[in-house]
Formats: C-alpha cells, structure tokens, sequence
C-alpha cells in the first residue's frame, strides 16, 4: 500500500514538474523573443502556442520513445475528453459559457475534422511514421493559416487569436538577462524531470494495478496537464470572458492531436519503439473523445451557450466515462 502511494505521489510530483517547467519555459523563451526583437504575431504562434502544450508533449514523446505507447496516446486522448467535459463543464457552472464569439466556429470545425482524422489513423492498431509527419504536417499548415488570419483587421475579435497574439499583456515575464537565462534553462530542465518520474512512474502503477499504461495516461496523466486549460476556463467564466474559455479549449486540442501527437509518432519511430495503439482504445476512449469534440461543436454550431445545467451533464459525463473506463480495465 505505501508503494502505491508513493507512485502516486511520484506521478503527481512529476506533473507538477511538468506543469512548472512548461510555465517557466513559455515566459522565459517569451522573454528572450520580446528582446530579440521578434513580432509578437509570430512569439503568440510559436513560443505561446507550441509551449503551453509543452508538456503533454515532453511526457508523451518521452513514454512513445520508452515503449509505453499507452500513456503517450492516453494523455492525448484523455486531455482531448478532460477539455471538453471537465474543463467546458466546471466553468460553465458558474457561468454560461458563450459559443459565438468570431473564430470559434471555423476552429471548433478544423478541430472536429483532426479529431475524426485522428480516430481514423489509430484504426489500424497503429500510429507509424506516415501518421505522425501528416498530423506535423497539419500543425504547420493550421500555424500558417492562423498566421493569415491575424493579420487580417477583424482577427482582434477572435479569442483564440487574441489569447496567443496579446504577448505585451502576458504578466510575470523575466526582464534582467539573467532572470531570462534562468527561467528558459529551468523550463528545460523541469520537463524532462518530470517527464521522467510521470512515465516511471505511471508505468510501474499500472503494473502495480494489473491495468494498461494507457488507463493510467487517460485518467491521472490527462487530468493532471488539463489543470492549466481548467484553471484558466474558471478564470474567464468568473471574469464573464468565456468566448476566451472555449477558443482556448478548442485550439488545446487541436494542438495536442497534431503538435503532440505528430512529434510523438515521429520520435517513436526514430527511436525504432513499439507505436500500436492499445485495445482500450478501440473498445471506449476513441469514441467517447469523438463524442466529446461531436457535443461540443452541436454547441457552437447550433449558436447555444454551454448553460449552468449543460455544464452539470458535461461534468456527470466525464464521472461516468472514468467510472466505465476504471470498471472495464480494473
């Protein structure tokens, strides 16, 4: 019993690392772009955007290059759930949350397609090196475009883009050179770090459990790098910002299917280790992330706020798919 506590601790101590070090790595390399000169249009849509998904994507390469393919794609898969059930439905609790602001409708669709493309990947029992470079592929083509999208006048309207773009308002950046050194090096250092005691650790819990590594990714793993997307969603609902709360909901996962789940690909089959997609998968998570991103765009397309009591079925939702997911692995 007390091993298993200790694992536990040690997969949460590891998110917390990660948590820590993909914040320290955003402000601190954020930092050094602003001195280098560079546009905050482009630091919004390389550092701000690649970096905040930083560590579903540090610990998810890290378990694909070990051969733990379960809790690389499991914390994909679970974050994409955990997003729209737990973190659209909290906030909307306490406030609706508005679905029509300028923007969201065209991401909410772009990530609707990745989402089916994705499902459609795994299908095989696999995702191999064509995958991976197609979803990189993808992540290129949506940075462009989104690029182009904010340099057209109407851009500042959409939340999405004026969430990534608005670097001059970003609070706790590091101004001496050394504070900048420090933060972007300690940023580097921690997610590794965390990485490792997320993947060591998670792997031997669920040895320890008799579960796959992938239940292991779908549940605490998942929760675990969702908490700064929920954090951030309740902050906008109280602050009656919840155009904001959504486009950020949405642009997460069309990141964490395409940045992370192409680097993750990619950097398993370089490595040469195992990318089959575990059997839990096909049987639950698919179709319930499929499900989730479905229920979220009737939302969006249907121009309906996700309401106090929407939000409650959301959240009852995501109980009931732990409980199944924990009741058929267990």
């Amino acid at each position: 019993m007390a091993d298993f506590l200790l694992l536990i601790l040690m997969v949460v101590f590891g998110i917390v690392l990660l948590l820590a070090g993909g914040d320290l790595l955003v402000r601190g390399a954020t930092a050094l772009a602003r001195r280098l000169g560079v546009p905050a249009l482009v630091i919004g849509l390389t550092v701000v955007a690649f970096g905040t998904s930083a560590p579903e994507m540090v610990v998810s390469v890290a378990a694909a290059i070990q051969g733990a393919p379960g809790l690389a794609y499991g914390n994909i898969v679970g974050s994409n759930i955990a997003n729209i059930l737990l973190v659209l439905g909290i906030p909307a609790i306490l406030a609706p949350l508005v679905t029509r602001a300028p923007g969201v409708r065209t991401n909410t669709a772009i990530a609707l397609v990745l989402t089916i493309v994705f499902i459609a990947m795994g299908l095989d029992g696999e995702f191999g090196l064509r995958e991976g470079w197609v979803l990189f592929g993808a992540i290129l083509v949506y940075t462009i475009w989104l690029g182009y999208s904010a340099s057209r006048p109407k851009a500042v309207a959409d939340p999405l883009l004026s969430e990534m773009t608005d670097v001059d308002s970003m609070e706790g950046l590091p101004r001496s050179a050394g504070m900048v050194a420090l933060f972007t090096i300690g940023g580097l250092v921690l997610l590794p770090l965390g990485a490792h005691f997320v993947v060591s650790g998670g792997g031997e819990l669920a040895r320890q459990m008799g579960v796959s590594e992938a239940v292991i990714g779908l549940t605490l793993l998942a929760v675990g790098t969702s908490l700064p997307e929920l954090s951030t969603a309740l902050i906008a609902a109280l602050r009656k910002q919840a155009a904001m709360a959504f486009g950020n909901i949405i642009g997460s996962n069309i990141f964490n299917i395409c940045a992370v789940g192409g680097i993750t690909g990619i950097a398993a089959h370089m490595a040469g280790a195992s990318s089959v997609v575990d059997d839990t998968f096909l049987r639950l998570d698919f179709w319930v992330m499929g499900a989730a991103m479905l229920i979220g765009a009737a939302f969006v397309f249907a121009k309906r706020p996700i309401g106090r009591a929407s939000g409650v079925i959301l959240s009852v939702c995501y109980a009931a798919y732990i409980a199944a997911l924990l009741a058929t692995n267990l």
